[in-house]
C-alpha cells in the first residue's frame, strides 16, 4: 500500500461540499441539539431581518404619508422589538456554533491523532512529521474556524437573500426579476471560479505543511547543523519554503477575494435597476413610493449578504481544502491488521521465517524467500554490512512492518494473529537511537508495563533490585526521579540503559537490541550482559552489533546481505562472510 500522502494537488477525483458534509456527519452526531438552537436562531434573525422594510415600506405608505404621528410610533416600536428578536437570536445562534466548532476541533483531532496510531511504521517513514502536525493544528483550526463562523453565516445569509428575493418577486414581479437579474450572472461565474480558488487554497495549505516540515527537520538535527557549520544551508531552505509559502499564501488571497468585488459590482448594478426602474414605475402609478422604499432595503437585505459571501465563499473552500487533506488520511487503511488464528504449525521454535518476502515500495525486495527458526533459550546475531537488511530483518521479527508474501509465525501461530498488546509482552525491542517521552525515568521505564503501571518507587526500586537492573539506574543522579526531558538532559547512552531496563522489566519472550550497546562504554556492555543472562532461560535473544565481542558468544549466526538470511555457522565463517560481503563455501 502507498502511505505517501499528496504534496502537490493531483488529478482525479476531489471533495465536494456533499462530500465534506458527509465525512463530517459521524462527528455532528452528538451536536443535534445545539445544531437545533443555532438553526432555529438563524430562522428568528431572518425573519425579523426580512420584516423589518416591509414594516418601514407600511408605515411609509400609511402614516409617513397621512401624517398619523401614533401610527408611526407604533410601528417604531414594533420595529424596534424586531430588531431585539434579530440582535439575542444573532447571540445565540453565536454562542451554539462557536460550542460546537470547538467540540468538533477537539474530537476531530483526537480522531487524527487515533488515526495515526494505527497506521504502520511504512507510513511515518513516507511523509514529514512536519506536515502531519500542520494536518493536525493548521487544517483543523481552519474547520474550526468555519464550523464557528462561517458555516452560519452562510446558512443565515442564504435564508436572508432566499426571503427577500421572495419578497421583491411578491411585491412586483418585474421589478423583482430585473433586480435579480444581476445575481443570476454573479451565481454562473460563482460556479466557474470556485476550483481555481479551491486549488489556490490546497497549495497555500500544502506549503505550510512543507514549511512546518522544514522547521520540525532543522530544529530536530540542530546539533549536526551547527556541528557541520550549514546553517546557511538550512536558511536557505528555510527561506525557499518560506518564499513558496508566501507566494502561495499570495494567490490563495487573491483567488479568494476575486469574488468581493464582482458581487459589489452586483450589488451596485441592482441598485441602480431598482432606482430607475422603480421610479418610473411610481411615474406611471404603479409603485409607491413607501414600497420604493422597501425595494432598496430588500436590494441590501439580498446583496450584502451576497458580498459576505465573496469571503465566506473563500473560507469555505479552505476548510474544504483542509478536509480534503485531514480525510486523505483518515481514509487510509492499515496493513498491520490483526488476523482469525486459524492455521498453527507444530515447531520447537518460538520465531519461524516461512518463505518471506519483503520490500518498502513496490518491486524492490529487501528480502527475499528467507526462511529460518529461532529456538527458544538461544542466542542469535545478525551480521552483514551496512543495509543489508539486519534491522529490517529483525523489524519483521517484531511486525514492525508485515511480509510482502510468506508467514512469519511466532509460538506456532501466525504473528498477525496477536494483538498488539499480546505481541508487546513477548516481543522486546531495544533500538540503537531509543525514543523516550518527556517526564521521568521511572515512568519512562514502566511506559507500556501495566505489571508495574500502579507500583510505588520504592516497590518498583525493589523490583529493579532483582532484576540486577539497580546497579543501572546509579547511573542516574535522582535515580527513578531522574527528569527526561525533549533536550539533552541525559546522554545517549543513559537513555539506551532506560530502553534496556524498560525491555528487560517486561521478560518478553524474544529480545531483540539492535546496536543496544553501541552509545555504550565496554564496562557497562559487561554489566548489561551479565543482567541478561539473568533473563528466564527459555528468553530468545536476536543481536545486532558491529562489535565483535558481543556477536561471539551467540549460538547461531546469521548473515544478511543480497536479499538473503544464510546461517554463517561459526564465528569465524562470519567474519569471512562479513570481510567479503556475500557467501563463501
Amino acid at each position: 500500500m502507498n502511505y505517501k500522502l499528496r504534496t502537490k494537488d493531483e488529478q482525479g477525483k476531489k471533495l465536494t461540499f456533499g462530500d465534506a458534509f458527509r465525512s463530517l456527519k459521524p462527528l455532528l452526531r452528538d451536536e443535534t441539539r445545539q445544531l437545533s438552537i443555532a438553526f432555529f436562531a438563524i430562522a428568528l434573525t431572518s425573519v425579523a431581518n426580512l420584516l423589518a422594510p416591509m414594516i418601514i415600506a407600511r408605515t411609509i405608505d400609511t402614516y409617513i404619508v397621512a401624517k398619523n404621528f401614533h401610527g408611526v410610533l407604533v410601528n417604531a416600536g414594533i420595529l424596534l422589538v424586531v430588531y431585539v428578536v434579530a440582535v439575542v437570536a444573532q447571540y445565540w445562534q453565536t454562542m451554539a456554533m462557536g460550542g460546537v466548532g470547538r467540540r468538533v476541533l477537539f474530537n476531530l483531532r483526537n480522531k487524527i491523532f487515533n488515526k495515526l496510531q494505527d497506521l504502520p511504521v511504512a507510513f511515518f517513514n513516507a511523509n514529514k512529521s512536519g506536515d502531519l502536525i500542520s494536518r493536525i493544528n493548521n487544517d483543523t483550526d481552519k474547520l474550526n474556524q468555519f464550523f464557528s463562523q462561517a458555516l452560519m453565516q452562510f446558512v443565515g445569509n442564504f435564508f436572508i437573500m432566499a426571503g427577500a428575493g421572495i419578497f421583491m418577486v411578491s411585491l412586483h414581479v418585474r421589478l423583482g426579476l430585473a433586480t435579480l437579474a444581476p445575481a443570476f450572472l454573479v451565481v454562473v461565474i460563482t460556479q466557474m471560479i470556485s476550483p481555481w480558488i479551491k486549488r489556490m487554497s490546497t497549495q497555500s495549505l500544502q506549503s505550510l505543511g512543507a514549511m512546518s516540515a522544514e522547521i520540525q527537520e532543522s530544529l530536530a538535527n540542530f546539533k549536526v547543523v551547527v556541528a557541520f557549520n550549514r546553517l546557511d544551508f538550512f536558511r536557505t531552505k528555510f527561506a525557499e519554503a518560506n518564499d513558496r509559502n508566501y507566494a502561495s499564501s499570495v494567490r490563495a488571497g487573491i483567488a479568494g477575494n476575486t469574488l468581493i468585488p464582482i458581487y459589489a459590482i452586483a450589488s451596485s448594478l441592482a441598485q441602480i435597476v431598482v432606482l430607475a426602474y422603480g421610479f418610473a414605475l411610481i411615474a406611471s402609478g404603479n409603485l409607491t413610493f413607501g414600497l420604493l422604499i422597501g425595494f432598496m432595503l430588500y436590494v441590501n437585505n439580498f446583496y450584502t449578504p451576497l458580498r459576505q459571501l465573496a469571503s465566506i465563499w473563500a473560507t469555505m473552500q479552505l476548510a474544504m481544502a483542509s478536509l480534503d487533506r485531514i480525510s486523505e488520511v483518515l481514509d487510509l487503511g492499515t496493513t498491520i491488521k490483526v488476523v482469525d488464528h486459524t492455521k498453527s504449525i507444530t515447531t520447537p521454535g518460538i520465531l519461524t521465517f516461512e518463505h518471506v518476502f519483503f520490500g518498502y515500495t513496490s518491486g524492490k525486495d529487501i528480502l527475499r524467500d528467507v526462511s529460518l527458526t529461532l529456538q527458544k533459550g538461544s542466542t542469535y546475531a545478525l551480521v552483514g554490512p551496512t543495509g543489508g537488511g539486519k534491522t529490517t530483518t529483525a523489524s519483521l521479527m517484531a511486525r514492525l512492518y508485515d511480509p510482502t508474501m510468506g508467514t512469519i509465525y511466532l509460538a506456532g501461530r501466525d504473528i498477525r494473529s496477536y494483538t498488539s498488546a499480546e505481541r508487546a509482552k513477548k516481543i522486546g525491542f531495544i533500538l540503537q537511537e531509543p525514543f523516550l517521552f518527556t517526564g521521568t525515568v521511572a515512568e519512562n521505564i514502566l511506559y507500556g508495563n501495566d505489571e508495574y503501571a500502579s507500583f510505588s518507587s520504592e516497590q518498583l526500586l525493589g523490583i529493579l533490585k532483582n532484576e540486577g537492573l539497580d546497579s543501572l539506574l546509579a547511573r542516574f543522579e535522582s535515580g527513578l526521579d531522574t527528569k527526561v526531558g525533549a533536550s539533552d538532559s541525559i546522554s545517549l547512552g543513559q537513555k539506551q540503559l532506560i530502553a534496556f531496563m524498560r525491555a528487560v522489566l517486561r521478560r518478553p519472550e524474544i529480545l531483540i537490541l539492535d546496536e543496544a550497546t553501541a552509545n555504550i562504554d565496554t564496562v557497562t556492555e559487561q554489566m548489561l550482559e551479565e543482567i541478561l543472562q539473568k533473563l528466564p532461560t527459555d528468553t530468545t535473544k536476536v543481536i545486532i552489533a558491529h562489535r565483535l565481542n558481543t556477536i561471539q558468544n551467540a549460538d547461531d549466526i546469521f548473515f544478511v546481505n543480497g536479499g538473503e538470511v544464510t546461517d554463517a555457522g561459526s564465528f569465524d565463517h562470519a567474519m569471512e562472510m562479513l570481510l567479503h560481503g556475500k557467501r563463501t563455501s
